[in-house]
């Protein structure tokens, strides 16, 4: 049997897509109507928000492994987190967490590597943009990393939070998200990822002027492939 994929969402929409990219792409691996077993466990983004606004990433982490430990109750195999910011917690819950998790933003590097990207820019939160998430990840896949500039930062975090979680996605958004992402293109990037886990259903790859990596989808095929990795071992064999 696959394993059982827990996610420990925060942000309804990312969350929403992660689920459904494992449910949709399942059948690819496991065949017509399958996918692995899926829990989800979603605290208010309000507990997340009020921790994060304060810079208590401690308190973040409590919320993640409290989710952890109800999906690990469910019978969750491992996890995995749609949501790019709160990995700035991922340090801190890791060692204590009651199962193994894949890290988002080690999926998002390994594509670029596999696709010989060597600059990236990225978009998200600003608490994203601007924090230890990606830098370190990316650097260790020989990737360099940009980031647009502190209004326009201010701004695509407007967007993420006024808009993209509540499920806005306005034209006039869109093309303020492929102005950013043309002007990191002429500073040399590559391609670009989409590091706000709701990004994905604004930009698709059809309207971005440079390649995309979607953190979203990237996550939960890595959790896909790990899921069925043993029963797809098994019909090798077979």
């Amino acid at each position: 049997m696959p394993l059982h994929i827990g996610i420990v969402a925060c942000s309804a929409e990312g969350a929403a897509l992660c689920y459904r990219t494992i449910c949709l792409e399942g059948t690819e691996l496991l065949g017509r109507h399958n996918h692995p077993e899926v829990s989800m466990h979603t605290h208010p983004l309000a507990l997340y928000m009020r921790c994060i606004e304060r810079d208590d990433w401690a308190g973040v982490a409590e919320l993640m492994l409290s989710s952890a430990e109800k999906l690990a109750k469910a019978g969750a195999d491992f996890l995995i987190c749609p949501d790019n910011t709160i990995h700035q917690s991922f340090d801190l819950i890791a060692h204590r967490s009651p199962l193994p998790w894949l890290h988002i933003a080690e999926e998002v590097a390994n594509e670029a590597r596999r696709c010989h990207y060597k600059r990236l820019g990225v978009l998200g939160t600003s608490y994203l943009m601007e924090g230890p998430v990606y830098p370190a990840k990316l650097k260790a896949a020989g990737v360099e990393r940009r980031i647009p500039g502190p209004i326009q930062r201010e701004i695509i975090n407007q967007i993420i939070f006024d808009e993209l979680v509540y499920a806005q996605f306005t034209p006039r958004s869109q093309a303020y998200f492929t102005e950013v992402i043309r002007a990191l293109g002429d500073e040399g990037c590559d391609a670009v990822v989409l590091g706000c886990t709701e990004i994905p259903l604004l930009v698709t790859a059809d309207s971005s002027p440079l390649p995309t990596l979607d953190s979203t989808r990237l996550l939960a095929r890595a959790a896909l492939k790990k899921a069925a990795g043993s029963e797809l071992q098994g019909n090798e064999k077979q």
